[in-house]
């Protein structure tokens, strides 16, 4: 099963030391989380490079992860969203786990992703209201983060 491997790449790698079930639940949220920036990488129907080295870095930061690392991460994620049949499941994972703040956090990596290469596109903008909704992040944060990591013209 694939979440058993999701599962295993954390604990082999980035929290070997950590209590079993409650690191679990957190590994699988944050697998949820690199799900939910694949879909958005993919809303445009097109394979910028921009968008997947900005999500990349965004998951070596977050998940204080190398190059190697956060190179297999992004992978599992592709494949996890890849077989999912909708966003329900990655996004009932960051409701369950998710401080109010780590989800407005989830939306701002959610726009750097999307203007990664200076285009929004309409498809990227709808998921990522979904996601917002879906995660109950207020109308007003979802804007305020559209508004900072928006390109400002030259």
């Amino acid at each position: 099963m694939k979440l058993n491997k999701i599962v295993q790449f954390f604990e082999e790698r980035l929290m070997p030391d950590a209590q079993i079930q409650n690191d679990n639940d957190d590994k699988v949220a944050r697998m949820a989380a690199a799900a939910l920036m694949v879909e958005v990488a993919e809303a445009d129907f097109e394979n910028r490079p921009e968008e997947q080295q900005a999500l990349k870095e965004i998951l070596k930061t977050s998940f204080h992860l190398d190059t190697k690392d956060s190179d297999e991460l992004f992978k599992l994620a592709e494949s996890k969203y890849e077989n999912a049949t909708d966003s329900f499941e990655f996004t009932h994972m960051i409701n369950k786990h998710f401080s109010a703040q780590q989800k407005i956090q989830l939306i701002d990596q959610l726009w750097k992703i999307a203007y990664a290469d200076k285009v929004l596109d309409k498809y990227e903008e709808q998921v990522i209201r979904r996601i917002s909704e879906l995660i109950y992040v207020s109308h007003k944060d979802f804007i305020a983060s559209k508004l900072k990591y928006q390109p400002t013209a030259d």
